[in-house]
């Protein structure tokens, strides 16, 4: 018998938003774009230019020159301004224009779109703002430990870009436990979000799943993975900062997960993730090893996720169980990046805690690792027969 209409649950979904969340957004490594040559970076629905003055300051402008439209990111670098290809103007980081080298003067309204940048911890970061505000001293990016220490190994940095996708998605995962289990073979024992301010911060503790091979832990000797303790913070809509322990069977490994994205259009963006890790005394010589192979294997988790994202359904109205976390409440948090900052309402910023009672998921999860560890030794027993 079909199934009556009104009892079919239906997906919705509003349109993609007509604009770019307000926040810090990172571009990547500061040190990628110091060169002393202007690139291009897709972002917020635009072209941009990017590019070092002499004294190192990175600057942001919308890449179009607005004499005649030449392509900026296609110019050179002059002292501490971009010149444009076409007639060799000259802008300055602050949008102004500085010099027409065939010109008596430079045009009063000789201005264009200038971006507010953060360089901090070996990052380059920009301000979006659809208002064209400034971005407020409260709205901060934390400084990240290790990130300036010899006794930390340096940036693995990784990124890709993402199509047919809205940012929206990445964030979701801030309260996803069960994908945890699912896509990045973690086994979570705790799992808390609290949101707050322009904060949205997931707590996560869990252990290795017996029935999957690590990457990281691999190789004559090395250490095994028992678990890990996860401190997750997005400061604004697209900067995560995951403070993240490793417990190995021979002493943790502290470490700083950065996952970050910023967007390219409507239903594209460039997901970024990099790692830092503590010199622990028991790993020797061998933590930038070790970091760039957790770097691979995080990778291969972020893949599933793309995948995932490419072909799911965009969806405002998910069906939840109890254990599917705050997934309302995350986006109405998520929202106030998308509205003036006049429109912003106390549900969106007021403080919001909640824990996810792991009892039923762990039984659950347990109990299918069991079987695929069953099913494995079966397997091996056929195999050297």
């Amino acid at each position: 018998m079909a199934t009556a209409p009104h009892d079919v649950r239906t997906i919705e979904a509003d349109s993609l938003p007509g604009r770019f969340a307000r926040g810090w957004h990172c571009l990547g490594l500061a040190r990628e774009f110091t060169d002393g040559k202007p690139h291009t970076v897709h972002a917020f629905g635009q072209k941009l230019v990017v590019w070092a003055s002499a004294d190192g300051t990175l600057n942001v402008l919308d890449a179009y020159c607005r004499h005649m439209g030449g392509d900026l990111s296609r110019g050179t670098v002059e002292g501490d301004d971009v010149a444009c290809p076409f007639h060799n103007w000259r802008w300055g980081g602050d949008g102004r224009c500085r010099g027409i080298p065939y010109a008596r003067r430079v045009p009063l309204r000789a201005r264009t779109a200038a971006y507010p940048t953060l360089q901090q911890d070996g990052l380059l970061f920009v301000w979006n703002d659809p208002e064209g505000n400034p971005p407020p001293e409260s709205v901060t990016i934390p400084r990240i430990e290790g990130a300036t220490s010899d006794r930390w190994t340096d940036w693995s940095w990784y990124s890709i870009r993402i199509d047919g996708a809205n940012c929206r998605e990445i964030v979701d995962n801030v309260v996803d436990m069960a994908h945890f289990f699912y896509v990045h073979y973690s086994f979570p024992t705790y799992f808390e979000n609290i949101f707050e301010g322009h904060t949205a911060t997931q707590i996560m503790k869990g252990v290795a799943r017996e029935d999957v091979r690590r990457p990281q832990a691999e190789g004559s000797g090395a250490p095994k993975v028992l678990g890990q303790t996860s401190v997750a913070s997005y400061h604004g809509p697209s900067f995560m900062i995951d403070e993240l322990t490793y417990h190995y069977d021979d002493g943790d490994v502290r470490s700083v997960l950065i996952n970050c994205h910023y967007p390219v259009s409507e239903d594209s963006f460039v997901l970024q993730y990099g790692i830092l890790m503590e010199k622990a005394p028991h790993l020797g010589g061998a933590a930038e090893e070790v970091a760039e192979k957790m770097g691979e294997f995080i990778k291969i988790g972020f893949e599933q996720d793309v995948e995932i994202w490419k072909h799911k359904a965009r969806i405002d109205n998910p069906l939840l169980c109890e254990e599917d976390g705050p997934v309302y409440q995350l986006r109405r948090w998520y929202e106030q990046f998308y509205v003036d900052a006049a429109e912003v309402r106390p549900e969106m910023t007021d403080r919001f805690e909640f824990e996810i009672d792991t009892t039923k998921p762990n039984a659950a999860w347990r109990a299918e690792i069991e079987q695929n560890i069953a099913r494995q030794d079966v397997a091996a027993q056929d195999g050297s027969a």
